[in-house]
């Protein structure tokens, strides 16, 4: 998604209700992102806290060099603050990842912003940050859908506070045609994204649609006039084939 899709696509979002945006160093559209959301605040007389703003650290590559790329997003997107930041993913050793979680505290500290998060790290990633005498990350963001549960992921993550974020809730389409989605769909007039969302809100977690197209912008926003019952909920459960659409470093050093 390059800056002017970014910035469209962003707009569309808010002015059809969104309030949470999603961005990341690695997206290169921080800025993009940060104007479309000023220009949003502006044109509406509405305050920085009506937007959520999350972006990401792109690398873990020492102490200096996180806190020196948060501040780079924070000067980025012009937003005064950034409501959630992310590690981005766990590459690059425990090291690493450790001297990037004391950056995110440093930075919170500092006021440059207000939550602190994890994103795809795996059982033994999660488990060297929860053992630091620091602020335990307050969010997970990880591929989440039926297609690939991550049970053993999404089990600690909830044992120690954290709310998990969904991204790839879609599946990246690759499922749509899944018997099991498409009967859903049909049975409750609806589209398979809508039932794939749906699911995700169901289990507790945050979906993060990802599109350019503003009608289906709208269309993944219609989905609480419906709701997905226990047994239709155990059925997509049963989906599970670890099914990976992007990356998955879950299992790295």
């Amino acid at each position: 998604m390059d800056d002017a899709q970014a910035y469209a696509s962003v707009t569309v979002a808010l002015e059809a209700g969104y309030r949470h945006i999603d961005s990341a160093a690695w997206y290169e559209n921080e800025a993009s992102v940060g104007r479309a959301i000023q220009h949003f605040l502006t044109k509406h007389a509405l305050p920085r806290s009506a937007v959520f703003y999350t972006t990401k650290l792109k690398l873990n590559n020492g102490y200096a060099s996180a806190l020196a790329a948060i501040e780079t997003s924070l000067d980025a997107c012009r937003l005064g603050y950034i409501d959630l930041y992310l590690v981005h993913g766990p590459l690059g050793g425990p090291d690493a990842r450790r001297d990037s979680w004391r950056a995110c505290v440093e930075a919170k500290e500092r006021g440059w912003v207000r939550s602190i998060g994890i994103s795809t790290f795996g059982v033994r990633h999660m488990q060297e940050i929860l053992k630091m005498d620091l602020e335990k990350p307050v969010v997970h963001q990880i591929d989440l859908h039926p297609f690939m549960a991550r049970r053993e992921i999404v089990e600690l993550s909830k044992q120690n506070g954290m709310l998990l974020e969904a991204w790839a809730p879609l599946v990246r389409g690759l499922r749509f045609d899944h018997p099991t989605i498409s009967a859903l769909a049909t049975k409750h007039s609806k589209d398979p994204a809508q039932v794939l969302l749906r699911y995700s809100i169901q289990k507790g977690y945050v979906p993060l649609p990802k599109t350019v197209s503003p009608k289906r912008v709208l269309s993944n926003a219609d989905i609480f006039n419906f709701t997905l019952d226990e047994q239709e909920i155990r059925d997509l459960d049963a989906l599970d084939e670890n099914l990976v659409t992007d990356w998955d470093p879950t299992d790295c050093k």
